[in-house]
C-alpha cells in the first residue's frame, strides 16, 4: 500500500514521518483515528500489519525482538518491529527495497536504537535519582527538521569545508521518564565511511536545551571532552619530541 492511498489528513503525511526509522510503531498498544488508521499513542505512528504486502515475493519473519530500552509504563521493554512490519513501512512510503535485505536493515535499526539508549544512560549517570533508573516515555522522528546543532555544523561546513560533515540522515527526539520528570533528548544519526563491508554510523546524543539543568550538563560534558582532547594532543606532542613524561 502506498501513501497515495491514505487520506491526506492522516499523520503519516506529516513531514515528521519521512524516514523509515520514524515510520515504525514499536508498540501494539494503539488507538483508532478518524481516518481509519490505528496509531500508537506513544509515537503517533501507524500500527503495521504482520501480513505480507501485495506483490511481496519472499516470506519475512514476523517475530519481534525485545529491546534493552525499558518502557515508562509498567515493567516491560520496548519491542522492535518485525522484518515484515519494517518492510510494510518501506512499501507504504514507496521505497523500493530488496526483500532479501530487510532482515539486515532491521538488525541495523535495532542496533542503532540500543546504541542511542546506551548513550542516554551515559548522560543519566550524572544524575542521582531515587528510582529504578530512566525509562523511555515516548519518541518522535523528525528527519525533516534538523536540530539547531546540526544546522550550525552545516553552516560551519560552508565556512570551513575542510572540517565539514555531511548532514544527519535522521533525527529522533526521545522523551525519558527520570523519576517522574520528563527530559527530552535529541539524537542525530550520521553515516560514516564504511569499514570494509561493514557500515559505520555515528550518533550525536544529548539532552535538549529545554531546561537550565540540561544546559549545565551539556557545558560539563563539552568542557570535559575539550580538556581530554587537549591532553591527548599534548601527549602526542611530547611523544613526537621524545619527551613523554606520562
Amino acid at each position: 500500500m502506498s501513501t497515495s492511498k491514505i487520506p491526506s489528513e492522516c499523520p503519516m503525511h506529516e513531514k515528521t514521518a519521512q524516514r523509515f526509522q520514524s515510520e515504525i510503531s514499536y508498540n501494539d498498544t494503539s488507538k483508532e483515528t478518524s481516518c481509519g488508521v490505528s496509531l500508537s499513542p506513544d509515537n503517533l505512528m501507524p500500527k503495521l500489519s504482520q501480513e505480507p504486502v501485495p506483490g511481496q515475493q519472499i516470506p519475512l519473519p514476523t517475530n519481534r525482538i525485545i529491546s534493552s530500552i525499558p518502557k515508562s509504563k509498567g515493567s516491560e521493554y520496548w519491542e522492535y518491529p518485525s522484518p515484515q512490519q519494517f518492510y510494510s513501512a518501506l512499501v507504504r512510503k514507496g521505497w523500493e527495497t530488496p526483500e532479501e535485505s530487510i532482515e539486515m536493515m532491521v538488525s541495523i535499526h535495532n542496533f542503532l536504537n540500543d546504541k542511542a539508549w546506551n548513550e542516554i544512560l551515559k548522560w543519566e549517570k550524572m544524575k542521582k535519582c531515587n528510582c529504578d533508573g530512566p525509562k523511555l516515555l515516548r519518541f518522535r522522528g523528525r528527519p525533516q527538521e534538523p536540530s539547531p546543532k546540526a544546522r550550525m555544523l552545516q553552516w560551519a561546513s560552508k565556512l570551513f569545508p575542510s572540517i565539514g560533515t555531511p548532514p544527519p540522515f535522521d533525527r529522533h527526539d526521545w522523551t525519558i521518564d527520570r523519576c517522574g520528570r520528563e527530559v527530552r533528548y535529541v539524537i542525530d544519526y550520521y553515516s560514516a565511511p564504511d569499514e570494509g563491508e561493514n557500515p559505520v554510523f555515528y550518533l550525536d546524543v544529548r539532552p535538549a536545551l529545554d531546561s537550565f539543568d540540561s544546559v549545565v550538563d551539556r557545558i560539563k560534558v563539552a568542557t570535559k571532552e575539550t580538556f581530554a582532547q587537549l591532553r591527548e594532543r599534548a601527549k602526542a606532542a611530547r611523544q613526537g619530541t621524545g619527551d613523554d613524561r606520562s
